[in-house]
């Protein structure tokens, strides 16, 4: 059961971040037939070998180990109800639709932006991938050099590796539905 539920663990937390057995045997300094292994269940890896691994993917020893006390499998969310998770300046704020979700693979989001709020300077990058749906106004997006713009009921999806950026052009607030994976530490 162990040796299942760390594999398991492991192989999907690898995935999630787009990496290669043998990209995180490089990361974490554990050979790729050691990965492979405890992946397949295998094996128990020692203590010292899940601390490298953990420590390669940004993760705690704890969650290989533990199975999640606290969550759920289902999580209703009503109408306007989301948990608010960040607010910056009063220009953005996004509010959660899968927290307390048990071991989630995505996280899902409405944002809301006030008139010319924008994602900052630069493009960002990061792993995963993203859905954005325009559901109320309007918001430009820049992925990768190629501009978009939105209006309610368009949507992108697209690599988070790519660099990328949004800007809300106009006069009045705009509602976003935001889809990440896999999701961000918030």
């Amino acid at each position: 059961m162990v040796k299942k539920l760390i594999g398991r663990k492991l192989k999907s937390s690898r995935l999630k971040r787009d990496k290669t057995i043998q990209n995180l045997a490089e990361m974490s300094h554990v050979s790729s037939n050691m990965i492979s292994r405890i992946e397949r269940g295998l094996t128990i890896p020692s203590v010292e070998i899940l601390m490298k691994l953990a420590d390669s993917l940004g993760l705690s020893l704890s969650y290989f180990v533990e199975e999640a006390e606290k969550g759920n499998n289902i999580v209703f969310t009503p109408s306007g109800q989301g948990e608010p998770i960040f607010f910056f300046e009063d220009k953005h704020q996004i509010s959660s639709l899968t927290q307390g979700l048990r071991d989630p693979g995505f996280s899902v989001f409405v944002d809301t932006l006030e008139p010319y709020c924008d994602s900052g300077e630069g493009g960002m990058v990061h792993t995963g991938e993203e859905f954005a749906m325009v559901l109320e106004g309007c918001l430009d997006f820049v992925i990768d050099g190629e501009a978009f713009h939105l209006e309610p009921g368009d949507s992108l999806s697209f690599k988070a590796t790519l660099p990328h950026s949004w800007k809300n052009l106009k006069n009045q607030q705009a509602k976003i539905l935001w889809v990440v994976s896999p999701p961000p530490n918030v």
